[in-house]
């Protein structure tokens, strides 16, 4: 029986536009705030409350990191009083599927 080579294969390699989406979404709590947003706009205070354990410094990092990708729009209303929310995007909506998909796969496979 002939052992192959290395070289007889190519090298694995993961594929650089999945490596690039777990690389942002697996950035801790870019996929919550991703997923939070699913069902709607919210404001600063509602994404606190609804993000448990994150602090209101790095919401507010994750939140720009997010709009500068082009996955979350912030809306300012001028009110009065002024109002601030966040809203996903066409490409942020894009998401819907994979997310419900891993989450799906997460309540199957990975202990609660």
């Amino acid at each position: 029986m002939r052992r192959e080579r290395d070289e007889d294969h190519e090298p694995r390699a993961c594929d650089a536009a999945l490596a690039r989406a777990f690389g942002f979404l697996g950035k801790r709590w870019n996929g919550v705030i991703l997923a939070t947003l699913l069902t709607g706009p919210a404001g600063f205070s509602e994404l606190k409350r609804a993000v448990a354990g994150i602090s209101d410094s790095v919401l507010s990092e994750r939140l720009g990191e997010l709009s500068r990708a082009g996955l979350v729009q912030r809306t300012v209303d001028e009110g009065p009083p002024v109002a601030v929310n966040y809203a996903l995007t066409p490409a942020g909506q894009a998401l819907l599927p994979a997310l419900n998909e891993l989450s799906n796969w997460a309540a199957s496979n990975l202990p609660g």
